[in-house]
This record gives structure tokens, sequence and C-alpha cells, in this order.
């Protein structure tokens, strides 16, 4: 469990993993920073959200838990490289958002006597790097932990607990697979269907004519292409059946249109407005 003298280790001062330095800092956790960029380190600082930051992975050798904001593969080439440093007994964990792949890595690699418990917190933006965290963001956001039968019941209330002092709204448990298939819908999907829109139209002007609808639908276009193909690739099993069954009611759609079948469309925007009225009352209840 997390008490007052845990000490904190986040490796990737970026948009996360800084908003996470700060949040914790603020809770008046010792916190320690690992980044490559120097000016990242600086920041934490600076504005007091690290008592210490550098991209020497030793600096983590006093923790107690351990959180990686890494990009999934960086993610386990630094523990196949660096986890030495991880001292006996320390928890490890994650913000990435695939975990069947995270797991199984760590799993054929990772010490006996380091803890590995995976987290998802759904509160990651389209802007990179700690100039963007923001602690506040937690606080309409879902945090998700992603256990395994081999994770420890102390390890699983740690994560939660973590979620807690962070501040996210809802805290919740979904196995790996569940979670994997969960987001392949929720958000790997959304997001090729946003840069799918962006790309289908090559309008510079598009700007002048817009309205809410275009801008809402293509927020989430504006993305990292880093990290993004990573998860599509780990994930690639479930998010093709999404894009397939996406595709498949995309074409009935198109078919009703072009028989000009309005009662049929007319059924199927009453079925969306009441499956996301039912979303958005679920959703504020919680």
């Amino acid at each position: 469990m997390i008490e007052r003298k845990t000490k904190f280790g986040i490796i990737g001062l970026g948009l996360l993993g800084g908003s996470y330095a700060i949040a914790l800092s603020q809770k008046g956790y010792d916190v320690t920073g690992v980044d490559i960029d120097e000016n990242a380190c600086a920041a934490a600082l600076e504005k007091g959200w690290a008592k210490k930051a550098g991209s020497d992975p030793e600096l983590l050798s006093g923790c107690d838990f351990v959180i990686s904001a890494l990009y999934p593969r960086t993610f386990v080439e630094w523990i196949r490289t660096n986890q030495q440093v991880l001292k006996p007994g320390c928890l490890l964990s994650d913000v990435t958002g695939v975990k069947r792949y995270i797991i199984e890595q760590l799993g054929a690699i990772l010490r006996p006597d380091v803890e590995f418990i995976a987290c998802h917190p759904m509160a990651g933006r389209e802007y990179r790097g700690i100039s963007y965290a923001d602690p506040h963001r937690f606080k309409a956001a879902n945090f998700i932990v992603v256990p395994t039968r081999k994770n420890t019941e102390q390890a699983v209330s740690a994560a939660r607990q973590l979620g807690e002092i962070l501040g996210f709204r809802r805290i919740t448990e979904l196995d790996p697979d569940k979670h994997d298939e969960m987001i392949g819908y929720l958000s790997q999907l959304t997001h090729v269907i946003a840069v799918s829109l962006m790309n289908a139209n090559d309008h510079s002007d598009l700007a002048a004519y817009t309205g809410d609808s275009f801008r809402d639908l293509t927020r989430i276009a504006f993305i990292n292409e880093d990290l993004w193909p990573q998860l599509f690739v780990m994930n690639k099993d479930y998010l093709l059946a999404e894009i397939d069954a996406f595709v498949s009611e995309m074409q009935e759609f198109r078919s009703l249109i072009d028989k000009e079948d309005t009662e049929s469309m007319r059924q199927k925007l009453i079925q969306s407005s009441q499956r996301q009225q039912a979303f958005k009352k679920n959703d504020e209840n919680k």
C-alpha cells in the first residue's frame, strides 16, 4: 500500500508523466523523474514537481513505486536494459494503451523481486511534452487497473490507491484481454476514424465553412505519429475486427441512402440517439 513515505519514480516526463509528477508532488510525495530530455528534467526541478530529475536511471534506485510513461516498446527495452537499478520489492506500473503486449513482454524479462501492475489512465491528449502536463484533466477521467492472476492483492490495492491520489473520477478493473478489446473500440477505432476523415478530403479551406460537428469529430486526428502505429499493431486483432464492423455499418447506411430508404435511416438515428443518451446518463452517474 502507498504510505506518506512512499517514494515515486517516473520514467518519461512528458504529458502524462509530467501530470503524474505534478499531482503526486502537490500531495506531498517524494517524486524522482528520469527523462533523456534535459529541458523536461529542468522544468520539473524548477517548478518543484520532482525533488530529483535527470537522465541517469540510477536516480530511481531508492524509489518504492516506479511508473513508466514511455512508449510501449521503449518501456520494454528500458526494463531490459535498466531494471537492475530498481530496488527489491519495488512496484512497477505504466500508462500504456495496450496491455497484452506489455504484460507478455515484461513477464519474460522482469526480475521476480519486482512486481508489475498495469494501469491505463484514460487522460491522454493530442499534445505532447511536459509543457502540456496538467493533472486537472484527471478529475473527469477514468483510471483502469489491469491485473493478472500473478498480481498480489497488495499491488492491485496500491494501483487503485494511486488512481485515487491522482484524482481520477472513476477507477475500475479489467483483465488484459477485455481491456484491449474495449480500447480497440472506444479509443483506437475512434482515432482511425478521425484520421481517415481528415485524409478523405484535401480541401485546405475547410476552416472557413466548418461547424462544431467536424471540429468535434476530428480533434483527435492531431495524433502522435510515433506512438499510435505501435498501439494499432500491438492490438491489431481487436482493432481490425472493430474496423470491419464499422465499415459494414457504413456500407449498410450507404445502401439506405442509395435506396432513399428514409424510414430505415430514421430508425437508425433513433437507435443511435437512444444509445448516446444512455451512455451519457451512465457516464454522468458514475
